[in-house]
């Protein structure tokens, strides 16, 4: 084996233009300068934009790329000096070009994707009121991953228009597009469907990040939009994985459409010898002294009667809905337990009359 790999590179040494040795030692020392370069560059910055956050996004996302794209950019330099009569040059050039096609695609697409992480960085959605920010948060991270997707198509056709044989190939499919093209159309229906889907939700804003919805059945938040579906994060920590193009096409619930805040009710059947006044004071007084109502609304009121029972609905607002579900929780609990305690007359019964007591007739 080593005789052969010896064999191997001594007619490879005896068949390489002797000037090509010379390119490669310059490529080695200018790429490994730029690297170098990039490397002092980069820990500079890290220093320099240490107090400047969104700068300091924008180099640590875009760094993986840069390095790439600096030694590809010195070795193209030094490749256009060399002698276009070196056997293979053409190709190493086309090669070091595709290569830094796709270096600077993968650089923009960095970039743009940067911007969600910014408009987080900048206006958080961490406090209970927060529909401007997570409304900018969707609007950037879907209009992101769109342009995202067209450089990378812009990218392939840039370094496929490199080679002539492709390109024309290319200009040949597309004059004879005819039914492939209707067929293709068909099979990318659902692609399309849903790419169109998420534009809409981008511009329309019919759901947002961490909004609350109410969709199948289900309650969750809004934990992810991708550029082909949505991901909600039910309330037992299930996930529920719906395509976009189904947000446009069926209803559904937003509880933070517009606002945050939200009205809770509890529903409780009593008995009619329940004191309604006196409930509605105890109502009132525990929920004006809980810190999870927003001071807007706390109103009881019997809803609905009965030939046995009568419904009391205990209306109360709260910040946003996760609070809203610990304080009806909190206060159908409290009102059982004061029923109990102080109106146990006031339970739901079922009165049974003997015949022997009943009214003549019956």
């Amino acid at each position: 084996m080593n005789a052969w790999l010896q064999h191997w590179l001594s007619d490879w040494d005896r068949e390489m233009n002797p000037d090509w040795w010379v390119v490669l030692g310059v490529m080695l020392i200018v790429g490994a300068g730029a690297w170098l370069g990039m490397r002092l560059l980069d820990a500079v910055g890290r220093r320099a934009l240490a107090d400047a956050p969104v700068l300091s996004v924008l180099r640590r996302v875009t760094r993986g790329p840069a390095m790439l794209l600096a030694p590809l950019m010195a070795w193209s330099l030094v490749l256009a000096t060399a002698s276009d009569q070196l056997a293979g040059v053409v190709g190493v050039r086309r090669l070091v070009t595709v290569s830094i096609v796709f270096a600077m695609t993968w650089l923009l697409i960095r970039a743009v994707q940067a911007t969600g992480e910014i408009v987080a960085l900048l206006r958080p959605a961490s406090h209970s009121d927060n529909l401007s920010a997570r409304r900018l948060l969707t609007q950037t991270r879907i209009i992101s991953r769109t342009l995202a997707s067209i450089i990378a198509l812009l990218g392939i056709a840039l370094a496929l228009m490199t080679f002539p044989q492709v390109r024309h190939v290319g200009a040949s499919l597309l004059a004879s597009a005819g039914l492939a093209g209707i067929v293709a159309g068909l099979a990318a229906r659902p692609l399309l469907a849903n790419f169109i889907a998420g534009l809409q939700i981008g511009l329309t804003q019919p759901i947002r990040l961490d909004d609350v919805v109410i969709i199948e059945g289900e309650w969750g938040r809004i934990e992810e939009i991708t550029g082909t579906y949505v991901v909600v994060a039910i309330w037992d920590e299930r996930r529920l994985i719906v395509p976009l193009e189904w947000w446009t096409q069926h209803p559904f619930q937003n509880w933070t459409r517009n606002t945050s805040q939200i009205l809770g009710t509890v529903f409780l059947w009593l008995d009619y010898r329940q004191s309604v006044p006196a409930l509605r004071q105890e109502m009132e007084r525990f929920v004006r002294a809980h810190p999870l109502w927003d001071g807007r609304v706390c109103e009881l009121e019997v809803t609905e009667a009965t030939e046995r029972a009568m419904q009391v609905r205990c209306l109360v607002s709260c910040r946003d809905s996760s609070q809203s579900w610990k304080l009806r929780c909190a206060v159908r609990e409290h009102l059982i337990g004061f029923i109990q305690a102080n109106h146990p007359d006031g339970l739901p019964q079922l009165r049974i009359t003997p015949l022997d007591q009943a009214p003549m007739g019956m």
